[in-house]
Formats: structure tokens, C-alpha cells, sequence
């Protein structure tokens, strides 16, 4: 996908409506600067926007990621070729975000125990110490909290009996033994439990 076209393309197709950067906005409920982006080639309208913008614009979700009017002969091409682009993009994003959680629980896992010794070992005031400490749970508890966002919601558990691919609920990821990526889980199809792998697709 290619932003800078399809920047045009919103740009050329707005102006054919006789909308300003400012209507559009104001039709989908966003703010101009963000219209303005989208037509820089600085960004993509999320996923919720794409069919109301299409609408809009009376041109359809394909020509929208390929950033021209299409004909019958290149629609089938071009959808092909969007939905791979798509696939590739959100698989990038998942990976991302998986590594994220690994940086971010890292860097969670030392501030809590630089705190909790600098508590301990560097502060003589009882208040500051337990200011440290209230501060060092807090940063744990909020590291935790994102983290466990990601692990449930970035790609799928596949059940290694039935391969049916799922986001298991916040309180199995929280309680389920775990190994890296694999989770001890019930699968919610073949409602056995097993050492269930992180898939991203």
C-alpha cells in the first residue's frame, strides 16, 4: 500500500465532492489535522473510518487502499494484492507488539527493583519510603496490566488438538502456566486443555 497515492487519491476525490479538509472532518467526526495527514501520505484512516469515509467519497474500500478507480479487469488483482498487503501489515504490527511486551516488562521488572532497593538500602525516611514503595507497586502493577494486554489481544492461541486459533479470556492468560509464548489453556471449541502456542496469524 502505498500512503502518498492514496493521500491523492483522498485528496483528488474530496475535491470532487467540493468538500473542504475542515467538512470532511466534521462528516466523520475527526479533526482536520488528522484529514490533513491522511492526504500528506502521513497516515491511514483506521480501520472504523474506512467504509464511512468510502461512502463519502462513493468509492469503495478496494480503490481506497489502492489509491485509484479501478475497472472490473484490475478489481480481482488489486483485491488480491491489498488483502496480502493488509495480512503482511497487521502481521508486522503483532510482531511489534509482542516485542514491545518484552522491552516494556523488562524495563517494568528493573525500575520496581530499583525502587524497592533504593527504599530499602538509600532512603532513611520512613515517608519516602514508603512513597518508593507505593510507586514501585504501582509502576509494577501498570507494567503488568499492559502486558497482559498484549499477550491476550496481539495474534491467537492455537489448541494443539483441534488447531482452532482464539483469544482465551484476561483471567486464563493471567492464570494459565505459561512457557515463553505457550499457555496451558482450554481451548473453547474441542474444550481440551493443553499446551496451547501464540500464533500471529
Amino acid at each position: 500500500m502505498n500512503l502518498e497515492k492514496t493521500g491523492c487519491f483522498i485528496a483528488k476525490c474530496r475535491k470532487e465532492k467540493a468538500l473542504t479538509q475542515e467538512k470532511l472532518a466534521k462528516k466523520l467526526f475527526i479533526s482536520e489535522k488528522t484529514v490533513s495527514k491522511w492526504e500528506c501520505g502521513k497516515g491511514f484512516p483506521d480501520s472504523a473510518l474506512i467504509l464511512p469515509l468510502c461512502e463519502i467519497l462513493e468509492i469503495n474500500a478496494n480503490e481506497l487502499l489502492s489509491g485509484e478507480k479501478l475497472t472490473d479487469e484490475g478489481y480481482k488483482k488489486c483485491a488480491e494484492e491489498n488483502l496480502i498487503a493488509l495480512k503482511d501489515a497487521n502481521e508486522k504490527n503483532i510482531k511489534h507488539l509482542l516485542f514491545l511486551e518484552w522491552v516494556i516488562g523488562f524495563v517494568g521488572i528493573v525500575a520496581f527493583l530499583l525502587l524497592i532497593f533504593s527504599a530499602g538500602f538509600f532512603v532513611e525516611s520512613l515517608a519516602w519510603r514508603l512513597v518508593l514503595i507505593i510507586v514501585s507497586f504501582v509502576v509494577i502493577f501498570a507494567v503488568c496490566g499492559f502486558c497482559l494486554h498484549i499477550e491476550r489481544n496481539a495474534g491467537f492461541y492455537e489448541c494443539s488438538h483441534c488447531h482452532n486459533k482464539y483469544i482465551p479470556s484476561y483471567s486464563a492468560v493471567l492464570w494459565s502456566m505459561h512457557m515463553g509464548r505457550t499457555r496451558y489453556l482450554k481451548c473453547p471449541k474441542c474444550k481440551k486443555r493443553s499446551w496451547n502456542k501464540k500464533t500471529i496469524n
